[in-house]
Formats: C-alpha cells, sequence, structure tokens
C-alpha cells in the first residue's frame, strides 16, 4: 500500500463501508507487487465487489484466485476465510454442492474469530437456500465467539442475519430484538453500506408488524444511500415487492421485480436473486390477474431454485404456479392435490405460507364440489386468523367463511367476514395516504362479496344493503389524514407544478419537451413515495349504516343502491321506510353500453351531430333497464339518489328516461350521502369564483357570476395561483373553478385543474382544511374517478367529499366549453333562488339553447353528494 494507506485488512471491513474506495484500494494494491497474503486479500476484496454489485463470473476468477494465494500464503486463517467467501459466491452462482463442499472447509480450517464469521457466511448461504434452522445453529455458535472478541462489524451482521431468518419463521419480537441490538452497534462505524443495509432489515421488520408505511419509507432511505454508494441491492428491490402487493399496488411490484432482473442480467449478476426476482413477478403478475406472465415467472423461477437445491422457495414458487392455474380456469383434483402438498411442505418448513396454500386447496376444492376435502383444507387455513399482522390474518377469516357458507351458516358466515372486515379496518387506518387506503381494501373484497351472496339468498334486502355499505368507499367515510407539513413533499409539489406549466408553454409552441416530461415523472415519483410514507391516525368513529336513520333523512325521495354479486346487478331500493330488493342486469352489459355512450357523447360535445341524439336516447333507455330493472317503476316522484358500485360511477346518468326529467344526484355510497347530508353549511358564507387559463370561450360565465354574487372572492388573469385558490376555498360556502381538468387513469391522485400556475392536483386538495361546503367544476372529466380497491373511487370529486364537502356538480366525460357557459349561469339561477344542486342542474337542462351540444353539455354534467 502506499503512505497513509491503511492495513491491508482494513480494506475488507472498506467494501461495505465505502465500496468504491475499497475496489480501487485493492487495484492499487496488485499494481504494487504485492505479497501472497496480501494479492489474497486484493482479490477476495474484488471478489466481494463484483459478487454484490457486479459480475458473478468475474467475482469466481477472483476469489478462485485469492484462494490459491491464500494456500500460498500459508495463513490457515487467510484461506478459510476466503473459502467462505467463494462459498457463498458458488450459492450465489447457483452451485450448491460446491458452495457447501467450501464452506465445510472453511469451518475445518478455520479458529476462533475466524470461525465465528465462517460460521456466519455458512449461516447466510443456510438463509438463502431457506434452511432456517441450521442457519440459526451456525448464528449461535458464531454470535458469542464475535462478542468476545470485540468484533462489532462482525457481531452486528450476525445479529442483522439472525433477525432475517427469525423473520422468515414468523417470530417478529425475536427479529425485532436482534435488529435494534445490530443498529446499536452499527452506529459506533463508518460502515456506510452495512448501515444502509441495517435500515432496509428495520423495514423489512416494520412490514411484518404490519406497519406499511414505515417500511416504505425505510426501504426508500435504504435505497437513496445504496445510490449514492453506487452499489444496487436486488434483495431491496425484492423486499419491496413484498410490501407494495401488500399495499395492494401489484402493477408497480411487477414493473420493480421486472425491471430489477433486466439490470441484474446486464451486469451479468447473482442467478439466486433472479430466481428471486421471477418468484416476486410470478406473485405480482398473479395479483394483477395476468395468469399466463405468472405460470412463466413463476416456471422460470422454479426451474432456478431447483437447480440450486433451494426447496424452501421452490416449493413457495409452486404455490404461486398451482394459484396461477386456478385464476386462469384450470381447475382440476390433480391442482387440489398438488396445492394440498405444498401446504404440507410449506408447514414442515415452518413457512406462514402454508395458510395459504391450505386455502387455495379448500377453495378449488369447494369449486370441484368436494365438501370433504375442503372442509379439511379450510380447517387448516383458517388457524392463521390468529397469527401475524391484520392483513395477513384476514386470509384464515376467509377460510373460515367458506367453511361456514359450506355448512348452511349464514350467520356464521356473517360472523367470519365482519371479523376480517374488522381486521382491515384495522390495518386500512395505519395508512395515512388516501391511495393505500383505497387499494387496501381489495383485501376484503372476497369477504364483503360472500357476506353479499349468503344475505342475497336469505332474501334479507336489509341485510343486503347493509353488508353491501360495510365495504363500499369506506375511504371516503373514515376521517382523512392530513398530509405532514413536510418541506421535502412541499417542495416537490410545487417544483411538479412549475415543470409541468413549462412543459405546457413548450408543447404549445412546438418545442422539445424530453427533458421537462423526465423531470415531470421523477417529481411525480418523488410525491408520490412521500405521501405514501404518511401513517394514519390509527382510529375509526366506529360508525356504521344506521338504515332506519337513513330512510329518515330520504324523507319523500328514493335511495337507488345498485349492488354487484357475481357479476350480477341488483337493486336496493330505499323509501316510504323500508328497504325494496329487485333484480336487474349484468355488470359486464352495463360498462359496455357505458363505454358506448360517453364515446357518443364525447362525439356529440363536438360535432354538433344531431342525428346522434336518437342513437344516445336509445342508448339510455337500454341502460336503464340493465341497471334499474323493474325497480324504475317505483321511483316515485321525489328526488333519488343513485349509489352505484365503484366501476358504474362513470355513468351519463341524465340520459337515463326515468332520471332526466328529475332531481338526481350520485353519491359513492348510503353512508357518505348520509354524511354529507348532515354537514352544516359555514357561517360566514364566502363564494368564490375562480377562472383558469386557456379556456375557449375565457370562462365566460365567471365575469357575469361575479355580478350576481356581491362580494364574492374572484382569481382570474393571472391571480389564480394555485396557493391563492387554494387559501380562498378553504371552508367556503361555494366555489366555483371553470379550469381545464385532467382526469389520469394511470394516477388518479395526479388528476387536476389547470391554474394560471400549473396544475391544481388531488395531493394539492388534500391539504385544505376543510373542503368547499359546495363546489362547481365546470371543466371536462373533473367528475371522472378511478375504481379501484373493493369499491373504492379516486379523483378530484372523492378528494373532497371527506373533507367536508356536501355536494359537487362535475361532468364524467369532456365538454364543449362555449355549451357550458349558459349551462352554468341556469345552474347558479336556480341555486340563488333558493334549489338544490340537484334541482338546479335538473332545471339547468332544461333551459335553452336546446341544440345537441347543449344538449349534451347537460346531459355530462351530474350532481354528486348531497347536493
Amino acid at each position: 500500500m502506499t503512505g497513509g494507506s491503511p492495513p491491508i485488512l482494513d480494506l475488507l471491513p472498506l467494501v461495505f463501508a465505502r465500496p468504491k474506495d475499497a475496489l480501487s484500494g485493492a487495484r492499487t494494491v496488485l499494481e504494487a507487487g504485492p505479497t501472497a497474503h496480501d494479492a489474497s486479500v486484493a482479490h477476495q476484496v474484488i471478489g466481494i465487489w463484483e459478487r454484490d454489485f457486479g459480475d458473478l463470473g468475474a467475482a469466481l476468477t477472483h476469489l478462485r484466485r485469492a484462494r490459491a494465494l491464500a494456500a500460498r500464503s500459508g495463513s490457515p486463517d487467510r484461506e478459510a476465510d476466503v473459502l467462505a467467501t467463494l462459498g457463498a459466491a458458488l450459492m450465489h452462482a447457483g452451485r450448491t454442492r460446491h458452495a457447501m463442499k467450501a464452506l465445510d472447509q472453511a469451518v475445518a480450517r478455520g479458529a476462533g474469530a475466524t470461525l465465528a464469521r465462517v460460521l456466519f457466511r455458512r449461516g447466510y448461504v443456510w438463509w438463502v437456500l431457506g434452511h432456517h434452522r441450521q442457519a440459526l445453529d451456525d448464528l449461535r455458535r458464531a454470535i458469542p465467539v464475535l462478542r468476545q472478541a470485540g468484533d462489532v462489524i462482525w457481531t452486528a451482521r450476525a445479529l442483522t442475519l439472525r433477525a432475517t431468518v427469525h423473520l422468515a419463521m414468523g417470530s417478529v419480537e425475536r427479529a425485532e430484538a436482534d435488529f435494534g441490538s445490530a443498529e446499536r452497534l452499527w452506529a459506533t462505524t463508518d460502515q456506510e453500506h452495512d448501515k444502509a443495509d441495517a435500515v432496509e432489515s428495520r423495514g423489512l421488520a416494520a412490514f411484518r408488524s404490519g406497519d406499511i408505511p414505515a417500511a416504505l419509507r425505510l426501504f426508500d432511505e435504504a435505497a437513496r444511500s445504496y445510490a449514492t454508494l453506487g452499489t444496487p441491492m436486488f434483495m431491496l428491490n425484492i423486499r419491496r415487492c413484498e410490501v407494495l402487493m401488500a399495499a395492494g399496488l401489484a402493477r408497480e411490484a411487477l414493473d420493480e421485480a421486472d425491471g430489477a432482473t433486466n439490470a441484474l442480467d446486464g451486469i451479468g449478476g447473482q442467478s439466486t436473486r433472479r430466481a428471486e426476482l421471477l418468484l416476486a413477478a410470478a406473485r405480482a403478475a398473479n395479483a394483477t390477474g395476468d395468469a399466463a406472465t405468472a405460470i412463466a415467472r413463476a416456471t422460470a423461477a422454479i426451474g432456478l431454485f431447483s437447480s440450486q437445491r433451494r426447496e424452501w422457495w421452490e416449493v413457495h414458487a409452486r404455490l404461486v404456479l398451482i394459484e396461477a392455474r386456478v385464476a386462469g380456469g384450470r381447475i382440476s383434483g390433480r391442482l387440489v392435490g398438488d396445492a394440498a402438498t405444498v401446504a404440507a411442505r410449506l408447514s414442515e418448513l415452518g413457512s406462514p405460507s402454508a395458510v395459504e396454500a391450505s386455502l387455495l386447496a379448500g377453495r378449488t376444492a369447494l369449486a370441484l364440489g368436494w365438501a370433504d376435502d375442503a372442509e379439511r383444507h379450510l380447517v387448516a387455513a383458517a388457524r392463521g386468523r390468529s397469527r401475524g399482522p391484520a392483513f395477513a390474518r384476514v386470509g384464515g377469516w376467509a377460510a373460515q367463511a367458506l367453511r361456514a357458507e359450506a355448512a348452511g351458516s349464514v350467520r356464521g358466515v356473517l360472523d367470519a367476514c365482519r371479523r376480517g372486515l374488522d381486521l382491515l379496518d384495522e390495518h386500512r387506518l395505519t395508512l395515512g395516504a388516501s391511495e393505500l387506503r383505497a387499494r387496501a381494501t381489495a383485501q376484503g373484497a372476497e369477504l364483503a362479496v360472500l357476506a353479499q351472496r349468503v344475505s342475497l339468498r336469505s332474501d334479507r334486502p336489509r341485510r343486503l344493503l347493509v353488508w353491501s355499505e360495510r365495504w363500499r368507499a369506506t375511504v371516503l367515510t373514515a376521517p382523512p389524514t392530513r398530509p405532514p407539513a413536510d418541506p421535502a413533499l412541499l417542495r416537490d409539489i410545487t417544483a411538479f407544478r412549475e415543470i409541468t406549466s413549462r412543459a405546457e408553454a413548450a408543447r404549445s409552441a412546438g418545442a422539445p419537451i424530453p427533458a421537462l416530461e423526465r423531470e415531470q415523472r421523477r417529481l411525480e415519483r418523488e410525491i408520490r413515495s412521500r405521501t405514501l410514507h404518511i401513517r394514519g391516525e390509527g382510529r375509526s368513529d366506529g360508525r356504521r349504516l344506521d338504515v332506519r336513520r337513513l330512510l329518515d333523512r330520504i324523507e319523500d325521495g328514493r335511495l337507488v343502491e345498485i349492488v354487484a354479486v357475481d357479476g350480477e346487478l341488483h337493486v336496493l331500493l330505499c323509501g316510504d321506510g323500508r328497504v325494496r330488493g329487485f333484480p336487474a342486469g349484468r355488470l359486464a352489459d352495463a360498462m359496455a353500453e357505458v363505454d358506448h355512450l360517453s364515446a357518443g357523447l364525447r362525439r356529440l360535445a363536438h360535432t354538433g351531430d344531431a342525428g346522434r341524439l336518437a342513437i344516445l336516447e336509445a342508448g339510455g333507455r337500454r341502460l336503464e333497464e340493465i341497471l334499474l330493472g323493474p325497480a324504475v317503476r317505483h321511483l316515485g316522484t321525489g328526488p333519488v339518489v343513485v349509489v352505484p358500485p365503484g366501476r358504474l360511477h362513470g355513468v351519463p346518468w341524465a340520459l337515463l328516461p326515468a332520471l332526466r326529467e328529475r332531481a338526481f344526484s350520485v353519491a359513492p355510497s348510503a353512508s357518505c350521502w348520509l354524511r354529507a347530508r348532515e354537514i352544516e353549511p359555514p357561517p360566514e358564507g364566502r363564494f368564490v369564483l375562480v377562472r383558469g387559463p386557456d379556456l375557449a370561450t375565457g370562462g365566460a360565465e365567471v365575469p357575469r357570476l361575479a355580478s350576481r354574487y356581491g362580494g364574492a372572492t374572484v382569481l382570474e388573469n393571472g391571480t389564480a395561483s394555485v396557493p391563492a385558490v387554494l387559501e380562498a376555498i378553504d371552508g367556503c360556502l361555494l366555489a366555483h373553478i371553470a379550469a381545464h381538468g385532467t382526469f389520469r387513469a394511470d394516477s388518479p391522485m395526479f388528476s387536476s385543474l389547470r391554474m394560471d400556475d400549473g396544475p391544481l392536483t388531488v395531493h394539492d386538495f388534500e391539504r385544505l382544511r376543510r373542503s368547499p361546503h359546495q363546489i362547481i367544476l365546470s371543466s371536462c372529466d373533473s367528475g371522472r374517478l378511478a375504481s379501484v380497491g373493493s369499491d373504492e373511487l379516486l379523483g378530484l370529486a372523492a378528494a373532497l367529499l371527506p373533507l367536508g364537502t356536501a355536494g359537487i356538480v362535475a361532468s364524467c366525460v369532456p365538454v364543449n366549453d362555449e355549451a357550458v357557459v349558459p349551462l352554468m349561469l341556469a345552474l347558479h339561477e336556480g341555486m340563488r333562488a333558493g334549489l338544490t344542486m340537484a334541482e338546479a342542474l335538473r332545471d339547468a337542462r332544461r333551459a335553452p339553447p336546446h341544440d345537441a351540444v347543449h344538449q349534451a353539455a347537460g346531459w355530462a354534467f351530474s350532481a354528486i353528494g348531497a347536493a
């Protein structure tokens, strides 16, 4: 080494403190004509770097050279240390037999602290192979020796590994104790890479404890550290995939797994990690409903795990393969047997996934009518309802509900569904981000459907209403979690707004914008990532739908709740003090008709082809028959509230003949409508009018409305910035916003209204202390909502309802700006005369002009909430 450089052996810990410096130092040693001992260390350092962060083939070349040099040096400790490193590399290359031989030789040659470090590495290999008990045995031998030797770095590594093994076996408390001890040791060192690994490990422990926001935050923190060090860590990608799937973000998990696989292949990295990434991708593909991709990825993973002699992992991959085949419609007795075999082996291996396998076997047996087999497997799966974090116990309650359904016990089904959904409520309220709360409900979809199914069979409409409400639009009725005053988050939101505005200006000028679009996407990822870290307050008001109170509030009107059970629609008609049930059409038919009508409205808004009116009216009649069935004859003459399933919130309801001439509103759930109905207006009664840029009419209704609402706050012509608009509308009585709207189906939380300084997004709305009591959004697509999770909604309107907005008027399709102006003026005229938003919108549709374009504009808008 050159003067001032650390001793040669200090290069080994430097690999996980400052990896690039260690690599450079090792190469410098080799250039200086070192002794066999020093050359052995240098090649080992390069081999470790290549093994963990680079080309595995190059790693093996350097480590074999290091072993030969170690033998030549005459130091048994040196040879034992290199053999242990080589063993780990051989295992990652899939050469398990050779790996264990090298590790056993290292154990035979080592002594004292060197032997303890060798045992740690053999324990690591046992963990990767899935032999957890053997891993714990080696670590129990190693840790006391390392502690006695005062070897802080290796003691911390051993404790971290032992904690990780405990997590794999479901022992969360033991894992947290070891992680805590390791973290205290790491704090006394400068091992930056090891510290990042400790942060990652804490994220894993947080996830196993059920804290998804903390897991995502810690994983992101670790990822930033790895990026700074220039060390790709594919285990972090694998763990993030698991957390993303638990959070309901399966598409993101699949993208992460596939992206990491491509990156790993690009550097010739570890085949063990490649197999694990394929398994993660298979699980994610299953969760997205892509059975073909899941089968392909799982099959490839099984092949790799088998060749690597990693039975623990292979059995888990076989479970995913069976799940994909069942999801793909390949129900057979053989699959029941395969699932049962996998469940038994997972149980022997001590894997928590045994519950999942037993549930799969039970479900499949039920589908085949094998009652006795199903009962046996479901009993085993139901044991999972008492172990693990809340979201992991839901499968056990699903098994219990399926058992009760097979036995014909309505009470048993409803009790199991209630307890399972209560658990998910507990979990959901730990999530602060609206998106995570909404997507997390997908885990309760099966329980909700089971409860609806038995309620429907029992011919108890009131019970079906209660259970349909139990798991519908829950995010909109739960207390919202305010985003924190995080300076970094606020900075990113402001930067996103500025970049988006610059991109729009450049696009209009015909200038190239790829760099701006890349920065826009980066900021979107940062904002979304930070919001997913928000932890919920973990509290609920404990309220469930009070049907009697609902019926009292309906008064002389009707509330029509449309329920989808197993693809069939049913109408629950609430009014006159009772709940009545009616059959309707099929959900798939309704969705197809809605797509057709929405496309027709979009064309009509711009072409003005009066010949299309008859086509749309005929489609409206067909859709009414599908959605309402015979219930349409019992709507009475009063106002109507329509409560559709999440996937039908895009219906242009005014096209239905039964609704066209009456006051109606749309609500995400009866509970949401009831909550909005009981919101008191603010005492100060402020009015706010906002006009955004570049409207075809220049927002012509705003100046005219300003003259009608004396003293109203008017923001326009450069003053309609996002901060100014948010400050003005916070807690106001009525806000009218005329601005271009953008609905983001790919990322609903970035749906926006265009202000003078850029987009006003859902993330911005969620920062309001109290949203406007009533709000009118006269822009395109402002009422569109994305259906996610079980039956949840995300979008602009969905952000406002839980924050205190009682009523919204918005459009579900693009509209003609000029046709909107008279519609909005008529709407406000009715509201100023004392009509409800729904009544005023009904009358506004009747107001002239009556040409096709204006007719289409009227049909595009709906009143939402208790308007």
